[in-house]
């Protein structure tokens, strides 16, 4: 088996609790992880152990009958017992180690009243294979589990509840933080949990990949397309149903953007900012803040956002905590860029509107809070943005990882004509900054 030497570090790296593989298809990330999990199995002083995929089936083909798989790799060492035998009538693998012979029961989370009578006990190992599509249930019952855990999975929808209870709490090894995407790693935005470690592979770190295999497969997916973004860039997001295609060439540096300032390439027309809110304790809506500007040559740029929930705050925010909040944004934005008089608010929200206008009474200040111009409907809004970003005149700043989160997740409903009314905060606040502009956007 030829390996890179980052899929060797990885197979010597002991000390982790948790270990996430994620990255590109072809990274090699399903044949060396389950080497390692056998290895890691060979070591555990327990007995029983669990290998976990989408069916029977799709183990089998994937990893235990491969070529690389279990039984190529592992030969006489293991004895796959699909129909279960010598008093387990459940289907696993009897794997002969110097420590004795370890049981691996082999389960399908599509089963669920299957893999409810076998995680009963405690397990040594636990191998998930493509976490992002197991049933969360399934997930949360074996990871209380194992004493190691290790998952694979291609990026998904960062919207799944996979990412937010288990994945984004894994942190990369610092001599490898630089292997993700920065988009990805600024996904990881949970509490890190000690042990808990995070490695990301592409086609590069598998040396066994051929150039020829590496052109046929860039060939056979279409460029720019959702499959593009999760399959070989490597990167999350819906692969089906969004609303936007946002795309590399939409995503800017700030330091790239102060030079084409400085050097009059990029001239500011002015800046704007919009905000949408949401109190609720009990979901994952966010209130939202974002800075953009308007260029002469009829470009948006998306310059800065904030966002909370209430749901992770210990003292829940209303609307008299919002003024404050929203100031002290919009003075480091106008620190960093410029200023934005005149703040849009949802008109919706006539509670916050009010207490920002009470603010403005009571304390001063440079700013001016104004209920958001929503005469313009959703889908006339969807259609203008999605224009500007195919003609290149929607720019976002790399920084702004809630806003790329959600356009990369904002989706379509699958029985309706209409989004869905998630992952939009940062979007809607965007929208109604720039819509009383709309007719200073778009190609010139």
């Amino acid at each position: 088996m030829l390996l890179s030497p980052k899929y060797r570090a990885f197979l010597r790296f002991r000390g982790a609790a948790v270990e996430v593989l994620e990255g590109t298809t072809y990274a090699g990330k399903t044949t060396v992880g389950i080497l390692k999990y056998m290895l890691m199995v060979a070591e555990s002083p327990e007995r029983d152990h669990v290998i976990a995929g989408l069916d029977l089936g799709t183990l089998e083909k994937n990893i235990i009958t491969k070529d690389y798989g279990i039984k190529h790799v592992f030969g006489s060492l293991v004895d796959y017992r699909p129909q279960g035998g010598a008093g387990i009538t459940m289907p696993h693998i009897v794997y002969h180690t110097p420590g004795g012979d370890k049981i691996i029961y082999v389960l399908g989370y599509d089963n669920k009243a299957r893999w409810k009578k076998a995680l009963g006990g405690q397990y040594g190992c636990v191998y998930v294979d493509e976490a992002n599509v197991a049933d969360m249930d399934f997930l949360r019952e074996v990871s209380i589990r194992n004493d190691y855990w290790m998952m694979t999975l291609n990026p998904d929808d960062p919207a799944l509840p996979v990412y937010s209870e288990y994945i984004n709490h894994c942190r990369p090894l610092p001599q490898y933080a630089a292997d993700a995407p920065k988009e990805l790693l600024n996904q990881l935005d949970q509490p890190p949990k000690e042990g808990w470690v995070h490695w990301y592979f592409t086609f590069d770190h598998n040396a066994a990949m051929t150039t020829k295999k590496r052109d046929q497969l860039l060939a056979g997916v279409p460029k720019g397309s959702k499959i593009w973004k999760n399959k070989i860039l490597g990167l999350r997001g819906r692969a089906t149903g969004l609303v936007f295609d946002l795309q590399p060439r939409n995503i800017i540096s700030a330091a790239w953007l102060h030079k084409q300032i400085e050097d009059g390439e990029i001239k500011i027309r002015q800046y704007t900012c919009g905000v949408d809110t949401s109190y609720s304790q009990r979901s994952d809506d966010t209130f939202a803040f974002v800075f953009q500007a308007l260029t002469e040559c009829g470009k948006i740029i998306q310059l800065a956002c904030r966002v909370y929930n209430n749901k992770l705050l210990t003292k829940p925010l209303s609307p008299s905590d919002i003024p404050p909040l929203l100031v002290d944004f919009l003075e480091g934005c106008r620190k960093d860029w410029g200023l934005a008089r005149t703040v849009y608010i949802d008109n919706a929200d006539a509670g916050t509107i009010l207490e920002c206008q009470k603010y403005r009474r009571q304390n001063g200040g440079l700013y001016t809070f104004a209920p958001a111009w929503k005469k313009t409907q959703l889908l006339d809004r969807i259609n203008l943005q999605a224009g500007w970003m195919a003609h290149g005149n929607y720019l976002i700043l790399d920084s702004c990882g809630p806003m790329i989160e959600e356009l990369n997740a904002y989706s379509w409903k699958e029985d309706k004509n209409e989004p869905e009314d998630r992952n939009d905060h940062t979007i809607n606040a965007s929208q109604y900054g720039w819509l009383p502009y709309k007719h200073q956007i778009g190609g010139k």
